[in-house]
């Protein structure tokens, strides 16, 4: 099945500068990434809109998915500060261009931390019944989580890795308030016709558990070999490093090109380089290897990739450069809202 794609833009996020680059010096990253005077740098929430190209012989329509969900609007004012949100949410980009969220079907998550799966959820409008209740004595783990919640999507699957669900409920992050449980428990409640609201894939992780990995080794199965498809047309794989379960996503547009939305493996154009992993990764050394093979894989298939937090244009081809690496070829900038 293809997809006709839109990305969208759910607003700006503002990120210390040396966390988002880990061991490397601001003297190297700070001549090509500006930061504020709070040593901030500015970040986009990437996410996109799929429609099929096809009536999907399970809905007997077009399928209607969300990748990626941004922030959403849930944390308090403070840390909305602290990250410059700029109070544009997922919901409000699908409703710019006219999409009712309750008209998803499904939604996908790279992984679960809330710059990425917050928008799975919004505060609750005072003429709105929640579906969500903080519960007395709940572990919320977050002083800015929202005590009443709507789902965003309320017809909609959530799509992720079963290690990733697991991390995130026993809360096993470099932060500790990354994951929110006001974007977690909510997923608990059924869909309306009853089945789970949850469907959690189990792609093999790229090298066997245990098995001692050098610095250039790169995995005997190509990412395609690895993917599980979870959606006509729609596969995912796993990117560990950034987190364990984390994943990509894998689906082929309306004019025949292989697109992958990226983790935080590489979340900007700037994050391409070998050593250029995040110090809020579990395993910056397997965010090294990842990106090795994700950008390896790129090249040999020929996708587009799509970074999950670049700013400007995000979209890019894969070449093998004359270092024995790999550089980022701009693409074409998808439709954008």
């Amino acid at each position: 099945m293809h997809y006709r794609w839109q990305l969208l833009r759910a607003g700006q996020i503002r990120l210390d500068g040396g966390g988002m680059f880990g061991i490397i010096p601001r003297v190297v990253w700070n001549r090509a990434v500006e930061c504020d005077d709070k040593h901030r740098i500015t970040l986009s929430h990437n996410c996109l809109f799929l429609e099929s190209a096809e009536a999907d012989p399970e809905l007997n329509r077009p399928r209607r998915i969300i990748i990626e969900t941004g922030t959403g609007d849930k944390l308090d004012d403070k840390m909305s500060r602290i990250f410059a949100l700029d109070g544009t949410t997922i919901h409000s980009a699908l409703t710019a261009i006219n999409i009712d969220p309750a008209t998803i079907d499904d939604a996908i998550v790279t992984h679960l931390h809330f710059d990425h799966a917050g928008g799975l959820t919004r505060r609750c409008r005072d003429d709105e019944t929640p579906d969500w209740t903080v519960p007395p004595d709940h572990p919320t783990h977050a002083s800015g989580d929202a005590r009443e919640v709507k789902l965003t999507f309320p017809n909609a699957r959530v799509h992720t890795q079963r290690r990733e669900w697991q991390d995130a409920i026993a809360g096993d992050s470099v932060m500790t308030r990354t994951y929110y449980r006001d974007h977690l428990d909510p997923l608990e409640i059924p869909l309306p016709t009853g089945e789970p609201r949850l469907a959690l894939a189990d792609s093999p992780p790229p090298f066997p558990p245990g098995e001692r990995i050098h610095r250039n080794h790169l995995p005997t199965l190509s990412a395609v070999e690895r993917a599980t498809e979870i959606l006509p047309g729609i596969r995912v794989f796993n990117v560990p490093g950034h987190t364990w379960g984390q994943q990509a996503i894998l689906f082929r547009d309306a004019s025949g090109n292989d697109i992958v939305f990226t983790p935080d493996a590489m979340p900007t154009r700037h994050h391409v380089a070998s050593a250029y992993s995040l110090a809020y990764d579990v395993e910056p050394y397997t965010s090294m290897l990842s990106r090795h093979w994700l950008l390896r894989d790129a090249a040999t298939h020929a996708w587009t990739l799509v970074l999950d937090h670049e700013p400007d244009n995000p979209a890019f081809r894969v070449e093998p450069d004359a270092k024995g690496w790999f550089e980022l070829i701009q693409a074409d900038p998808p439709t954008t809202s």
